[in-house]
């Protein structure tokens, strides 16, 4: 599948790397897309730059009320992670519900971002919360928000065979906040998503102050549903004004006809099911209701 396989030492020395091969190497981390990419001739590198060896980049720590996930933490970590836990509850379920065991304990969640696929679950996540990426380039480092990191269907904006994805940012959902994440399936693992999204709003006196909708597959990028979450603002978390959103976060959806996922009808009607489930159990959890494990 390739000629080399290479374990630099620090980012600096893989960002060496990949200029000293000029294209023909890129990163590899967990591998599980990548590795099966490869075998399959899609991936023209002949040369593997091996990151898991480099020092620093396996955390999960808070700062400043911000959370930082390393380019080499594991879907299981996040999904296990006390701290994902308690600020992140709705990524802790996106990442638990990608592949299954072995799949979590190696692929993480920054290649998760970096395969750059509409419904990848960690993303979804990432994308509710708002999170940013710090790339490293050979002409130093720069944050970006995450979604300026997609350009289509697994295409990043991060070339992995001339720069990398060395952490991602976002900010710790706080008392009043919630999020939640819901999941449509063939079956509970192994297996892509027909639809998946995940939600985080802000409570104010029994209010939305603040709301992001993700969903995915539905469009060629993971799709914000900016007018339905902006149709809850200053509005009372009830039942109703979740399901006027929904039915709003749906006529927006654009899903294809997919022989895997289902006709484009049955997707874009049930894209309303499961925001409003998301949403509902993301309002129980920001207004604190016990029996939510949305953002606990």
């Amino acid at each position: 599948m390739w000629d080399e396989y290479l374990f630099p030492r620090s980012v600096d020395e893989t960002l060496e790397m990949l200029a000293l091969h000029g294209g023909e190497a890129r990163i590899i981390a967990g591998g599980t897309d990548l590795a099966i990419q490869s075998q399959r001739g899609r991936v023209p590198a002949r040369v593997m730059v091996d990151i898991t060896r480099i020092p620093g980049l396996d955390h999960v720590e808070e700062r400043d009320g911000l959370v930082y996930i390393g380019a080499l933490v594991t879907h299981a970590q996040v999904a296990t992670s006390p701290l994902i836990r308690a600020g992140a509850g709705v990524l802790a379920e996106a990442s638990g519900s990608v592949g299954g065991p072995q799949i979590r304990n190696v692929g993480t969640l920054v290649g998760n971002v970096v395969n750059a696929l509409p419904a990848a679950d960690g993303a979804m996540a990432l994308f509710a919360l708002g999170a940013e990426a710090e790339v490293a380039e050979r002409t130093g480092r720069r944050w970006t928000p995450i979604a300026n990191l997609y350009a289509g269907v697994g295409r990043c904006t991060v070339d992995s065979c001339e720069a990398m994805i060395t952490q991602v940012r976002f900010r710790a959902l706080a008392d009043g906040e919630g999020g939640a994440f819901e999941r449509l399936a063939k079956r509970r693992a192994l297996i892509l998503p027909i639809l998946n999204t995940a939600v985080v709003v802000r409570l104010d006196g029994g209010k939305v102050e603040r709301a992001r909708i993700a969903i995915g597959p539905v469009a060629t990028t993971p799709f914000v549903a900016t007018e339905a979450a902006e149709g809850l603002m200053g509005r009372k978390a009830d039942e109703a004004s979740i399901a006027e959103a929904a039915g709003v976060a749906s006529q927006a959806a654009e899903p294809r006809y997919s022989l895997l996922r289902g006709s484009a009808e049955y997707r874009k009607s049930m894209v309303a099911i499961l925001v409003r489930r998301a949403l509902t159990r993301a309002v129980a959890a920001a207004s604190g209701e016990e029996g939510t494990n949305a953002n606990a």
